[in-house]
């Protein structure tokens, strides 16, 4: 008797949506039964993005099955789910480079595929950008619908309610589906709901809704008024859609988002249909089809590498505490005696630390949700009425907040701390999560003090500082990851606004000056011991504040060393681009000055977005780790590689 040989996986027959769209509707459940057991096994060994994108298989299988994508432009909101997407479109062969050096995105991405339309890292953005595709297609008489796919949590950010507003100009070519994964909108769905969702979206009752359409407005204005209403209020009670109808959008809805012989007709109805805008809601469930994520509080929604069969996450080794926890402990401890201090996040509770101070002081933790616009301003208006609140929120996400930081903090010159999480470069989240630009965008604004922690123990610091700090907004910024180990004192120390200090030297002589601000000062000391090893005595300076300068140190430091080198992990127009402009107003590099001309050279992010990689390649690639700063100051002293060559003519 001759065995039979096992059937080839129906996955290894489909490499684009056009093989997916070639199969019968019947193996569908097959086909999404591989494809979750792929990206299980694929994050299992580059870590990432896990719940989110299991509880999306079922969909996307649906839309690439029924939408003609690429032409259908898609739009994952986020992009935190988009992994099946990427195994089904081209991508499954380098599934496992997810967020590794020149592999995958851990996000959609424009430059990766034709089936990635719009880039996003970054929450609530979906449905505009999917207005903008169907309106454009619109208005070139082109094919093709935008469809949006957005969690409910990012409904929580007014942006998305802002292109709802909005929509009416795609009609039928915009299609939104909102993935609700934390049962925060639905009622309970099952039989009846799918039924009645087939049914609302069917080409009979929508003819026949028209139909009524057409005959209402024959009649009365005010009873075709209320035939509508009690139309839209009618299916809003049996299906919960009122608040979308009231938006403009014909909803649809709920539906299990794991059963595909719901998924399939209704998405069928709403593709064919000339109704429109189209808002279809689908229950799901984080981390579906993986024990230990569905049971995981968190749904493993972020996560190291892990035993696919265990479950189990990779541990890393013990060592000092994550700065996120730093700030949240000192916090709250500091809070146990000051009951004017609160703290905001915008949906990172943990991400941030703030949960450390929730579960201290409970009625004094807000978090807004994604809604870093409402956060800052309800912070200002906190402050205006003389509590002390803490906005935590990574430096990425406070970007998006940027117009209130202006009007309604620095403006009114209003007390509100800003603990900046995630400065600098983070890693396997790339570009779309450094945080680049907070020492610039701040920086600039008057009234502002602006602090950088170059370690744990000044994080602690500068959380009391400013706890302590009632005359005007005052931001400090730290890492991802964890410190360097350096013990945190029992009493906390104030610091003195705009004032650095000296590690390392001597402010009265020395041949070279590292200013450091932030993190970089590690690399600063490493380098120290390199430059001293070819004979150039170097004094490091932990500025502290990039706002306002010491400048009483810069001149001393300026006075007694040939050259001054700046370092930090921001972009251009921080540290470096303020002490440059400092010495350009007092004449500090003149020839003829009292410094003899001295030599200024500034270390900072480089002038482009910087791709995910391990975060020491990233410092590597921005030139800005210890051999880097040793090379800048060889080449300002005009040595050779060794060293010999003097520096003054």
């Amino acid at each position: 008797m001759t065995a039979l040989r096992p059937a080839t996986p129906l996955l290894d027959t489909v490499d684009t949506p056009e093989d997916l769209r070639k199969l019968k509707p019947e193996q569908l459940r097959q086909l999404s039964d591989e494809l979750r057991t792929e990206m299980i096994d694929a994050v299992g060994s580059t870590g990432g993005h896990l719940g989110s994108g299991l509880g999306v298989v079922e969909l996307t299988v649906a839309i690439h099955y029924i939408f003609n994508t690429p032409d259908d432009r898609l739009i994952w909101d986020v992009g935190h789910q988009a992994y099946p997407h990427k195994i089904l479109t081209g991508r499954r062969d380098r599934i496992r480079t997810l967020r590794q050096g020149g592999g995958l995105s851990g996000f959609t991405k424009r430059s990766e595929s034709e089936y990635d339309p719009f880039g996003a890292a970054h929450s609530s953005t979906s449905i505009s950008a999917a207005i903008g595709f169907a309106v454009a297609n619109k208005l070139n008489n082109k094919p093709g619908k935008g469809i949006a796919v957005i969690g409910d949590g990012a409904m929580s950010a007014g942006m998305a309610y802002e292109a709802m507003n909005n929509a009416e100009h795609a009609g039928n070519r915009l299609v939104v589906i909102l993935n609700d994964n934390d049962m925060s909108i639905a009622p309970p769905v099952g039989g009846l709901s799918a039924y009645l969702a087939r049914m609302v979206s069917s080409s009979e009752y929508l003819g026949l809704r028209s139909l009524a359409s057409k005959v209402a407005n024959k009649i009365s204005r005010r009873v075709h008024n209320s035939l509508g209403k009690a139309e839209e209020y009618t299916r809003g009670l049996v299906t919960g859609g009122t608040l979308f109808e009231e938006l403009g959008f014909y909803y649809v809805g709920p539906i299990d988002g794991h059963n595909l012989d719901h998924l399939i007709p209704v998405l069928e109805n709403v593709r064919d249909s000339d109704q429109g805008p189209i808002l279809v809601h689908v229950v799901t469930t984080k981390g579906k089809g993986y024990e230990p994520a569905e049971n995981s509080a968190d749904k493993y929604h972020g996560v190291p590498r892990f035993d696919v069969v265990t479950g189990e996450k990779s541990k890393s080794a013990a060592g000092p505490p994550a700065y996120q926890n730093v700030f949240g402990e000192t916090l709250a401890k500091l809070a146990e005696s000051d009951d004017r201090i609160c703290a905001i996040t915008a949906a990172m509770p943990s991400g941030t630390g703030v949960d450390k101070f929730a579960k201290a002081h409970p009625t004094r933790t807000f978090d807004v949700g994604i809604a870093e616009q409402h956060g800052v301003t309800f912070a200002a208006g906190l402050a205006a009425q003389g509590m002390r609140p803490f906005a935590a929120i990574y430096s990425t996400f406070l970007q998006r907040a940027y117009d209130q930081v202006v009007h309604d903090v620095a403006i009114q010159n209003l007390p509100v701390r800003f603990a900046i999480d995630r400065a600098g470069l983070v890693g396997a989240d790339g570009a779309t999560h450094a945080g680049s630009f907070d020492v610039t965008y701040l920086a600039s604004l008057p009234n502002f003090v602006v602090m950088a922690a170059a370690d744990e123990a000044e994080l602690a610091h500068m959380t009391y500082t400013a706890a302590e700090h009632d005359s005007g907004p005052i931001a400090f910024r730290y890492p991802r990851g964890n410190g360097v180990g350096v013990e945190i004192p029992e009493t906390l120390q104030k610091l003195e606004i705009g004032k650095g200090r000296i590690v390392r030297g001597d402010v009265e002589g020395g041949r070279v000056a590292i200013l450091s601000l932030g993190a970089r000062l590690e690399e600063a000391k490493k380098a120290a011991d390199q430059l001293e090893a070819k004979g150039l005595p170097t004094t490091i300076a932990d500025m502290r504040f990039a706002k306002p300068l010491d400048e009483d140190l810069i001149r001393k430091l300026a006075a007694t060393h040939d050259v001054l080198v700046t370092v930090e992990e921001a972009s251009i127009g921080g540290l470096g681009a303020h002490v440059l402009t400092m010495a350009s107003d007092e004449g500090l590099t003149d020839p003829d000055s009292s410094t003899g001309g001295l030599k200024i050279r500034t270390m900072r992010l480089p002038d482009v977005f910087l791709d995910h990689d391990d975060p020491v390649k990233q410092y590597d690639t921005a030139r800005l780790n210890a051999p880097h700063i040793v090379e800048t100051v060889l080449s300002a002293l005009r040595h050779n590689s060794a060293g010999v060559e003097e520096a003054r003519a």
